[in-house]
């Protein structure tokens, strides 16, 4: 039996999410058919484009991504905080981006709204576009409804284009955010599509090196690095930069075929979270491979277990 969305994802627990979502009936979301030799690959920037547009538009962060032939992966950080420190009119100037608005919300942005009831039933609409700039079950539909009617108009066809739903883990901590960033950047690596990291097309990796080759502080419509945000609040990935391109590069070195072997130079900031070398490569290889519904420390998990209200959890752990 499958979890309800809402005991998966809960803010109060982690605000960060590993996303997976794959295609139905042999279909394609990118690269060629085997069968058909049909090339798909213009649709990566279908999703790449509707990616970083929704972005702008819900309060939902893009950490990490990487779109693969029949399936994208992606790793999120929903930001409650900055969805409910919006103005109203904030909100309906980001909702109107991407949606038609009621005449009764044109009215009462042009000023137009004089009876209480009709502001009241305004104020409504406005709160409930306001929780859903921070539903992670809301921006995934809305990203995948989207490629499916592109797809399905492409390929003159009606029916499922993705699975049934979205498959989601919680990263219950910084160790969890660091292995599932590391597992989507590697993905074209582990798939024998790209050589190293700034070949890999279509992911975070690829689209932060180039922001650094262009001397940009970071890349476009991407959550930032703020480094350890400990003795400032920052809004961004608690890791530094450099350390993260450095621990991209280690990993993909261990995860290639046939040249696994483990090297004194770990990045240092495999030490700071305190995760053992064999650990680490077990889950920037493994992650889906085990029904994992959430990624963490033992005493993490505690934590989660506790805010969730549940006695079990499906947990990766990495500090085994």
């Amino acid at each position: 039996m499958t979890t309800a969305r809402k005991h998966q994802v809960c803010v109060d627990a982690t605000p960060y999410y590993h996303c997976v979502s794959r295609c139905v009936r042999r279909s394609f979301l990118c690269g060629t058919d085997p069968i058909t030799h049909q090339s798909y690959e213009h649709r990566r920037s279908w999703i790449k484009r509707k990616m970083m547009a929704l972005s702008q538009v819900y309060c939902i962060d893009v950490c990490a991504y990487a779109i693969m032939s029949n399936h994208y992966h992606l790793v999120v950080h929903i930001n409650r905080e900055k969805a409910e420190s919006l103005s109203n009119r904030q909100v309906v100037e980001r909702w109107q981006h991407d949606h038609k608005l009621p005449s009764l919300v044109s009215r009462w942005l042009d000023g137009q709204l004089s009876s209480s009831l009709e502001i009241e039933a305004c104020m409504t609409i406005i709160d409930c576009w306001r929780q859903r700039l921070w539903d992670l079950s809301w921006f995934m539909k809305e990203l995948n409804f989207f490629i499916a009617c592109q797809a399905n108009k492409e390929d003159d066809c009606k029916g499922h284009f993705w699975e049934s739903r979205f498959r989601s883990q919680a990263l219950l901590d910084e160790q969890a955010l660091a292995a599932a960033m590391v597992y989507v950047d590697l993905n074209p690596l582990r798939a024998g599509i790209a050589e190293t990291p700034e070949t890999s097309d279509y992911t975070s990796i690829q689209a932060r090196l180039k922001a650094l080759d262009d001397q940009q502080e970071t890349a476009p419509c991407l959550y930032p690095f703020v480094g350890n945000p400990a003795s400032e609040q920052l809004d961004g990935i608690p890791f530094r930069l450099i350390d993260y391109i450095e621990l991209v590069d280690w990993s993909s070195r261990q995860c290639r075929k046939n040249k696994a072997s483990l090297i004194e130079s770990v990045p240092p900031i495999l030490q700071r979270l305190k995760i053992n070398q064999l650990t680490w490569l077990k889950a920037c290889t493994k992650l889906e491979r085990h029904r994992s519904t959430m990624v963490g420390c033992t005493e993490s998990a505690v934590h989660a277990k506790r805010t969730l209200n549940r006695r079990r959890t499906c947990l990766f752990r990495l500090d085994s």
